[in-house]
């Protein structure tokens, strides 16, 4: 059986344990965090050594890193990878923004913000950087979803479940949504999907 090495808190660890959840597919979560010291067991270190979670165990012993990696690996040949040679690459096109521009931006402020051992480095220059950079990166969010449903176009991608764990919990970052009504309402439209679970959710 597949197992997905992560935190829970994390958006990064959320992306696939969500697309498993829509997908159908079955896996075991281990918690694993940053936080707790046992990313940086050397256990861990032989696997990764980056000292980073989610980590994807397969069934025949390798390892893979990086969300986005793993993301490509469980959605391959399933309906959240387009077909079509362009819409795919513009499925990477925002899964590249988004770990670019979106997770450097929103994602740390929020965690500047809501871990205390992060406070001390949340300096008044920094909240206000990243303000400025996750509502820019926000108002093209915004943009596009005034123009398409999803941002593989007319069907959920890879794209969406990479840019919505983040973007959920932006409001914990001091982000105020309701100044991005279609994002709101491609919020709900994930939420809406078959099988859909919040990040608080394990398998069985």
């Amino acid at each position: 059986m597949l197992t997905i090495y992560g935190m829970l808190d994390s958006g990064n660890c959320y992306k696939p344990r969500l697309l498993m959840a829509l997908t159908g597919q079955t896996f075991r979560h281990v918690e694993t965090s940053t936080r707790d010291g046992t990313t940086r067991t050397q256990a861990f270190l032989t696997r990764n050594p980056l000292g980073q979670c989610p980590l994807l165990e397969l069934d025949d012993g390798r390892f893979l890193a990086e969300s986005g990696a793993i993301l490509n690996y469980l959605g391959e040949g399933t309906d959240f990878v387009p077909t079509d040679r362009f819409e795919r690459a513009r499925m990477l096109q925002w899964m590249f923004f988004e770990q670019n521009h979106h997770e450097g931006s929103v994602a740390v402020r929020r965690s500047l913000k809501v871990y205390e051992e992060r406070k001390g480095v949340a300096t008044p220059e920094r909240l206000a950087l990243t303000l400025d950079n996750g509502n820019r990166a926000l108002a093209i969010m915004q943009k596009a979803l005034e123009e398409m449903p999803f941002f593989g176009g007319q069907r959920p991608s890879l794209a969406d479940l990479a840019l919505y764990p983040y973007t959920k919990d932006a409001p914990e970052g001091g982000f105020d949504l309701t100044e991005f009504p279609a994002i709101g309402k491609w919020l709900s439209r994930i939420e809406a999907l078959p099988g859909y679970q919040p990040k608080t959710w394990t398998p069985a």
